[in-house]
């Protein structure tokens, strides 16, 4: 098992060195195009995350599988864990 995950994670190295290989021969329009589309993607995937963690709230909700009260009762509930 660890030698197969230590050889997907030499595989990924050599990928990514690949990758900032091909970048840093990219002129420098190139190079703040792609940090501007990488920029974009990267907000977008966290929006992705927010609106999914928001539904899933939205859902637990509505099936009553969540608790109300102050701040001063979730300390207490967690310190009762």
């Amino acid at each position: 098992m660890f030698n197969k995950d230590y050889r997907i994670m030499e595989a990924r190295k050599s990928i990514i060195n690949e990758v900032i290989r091909v970048i840093d021969n990219m002129s420098l329009e190139q190079q703040s195009l792609l940090i501007e589309i990488l920029e974009n993607r990267y907000r977008e995937k966290r929006r992705e995350g927010i609106a999914q963690n928001a539904k899933q709230t939205l859902q637990e909700y509505k099936k009553g599988m969540t608790k109300k009260g102050s701040v001063k009762d979730l300390i207490r509930d967690l310190e009762d864990d």
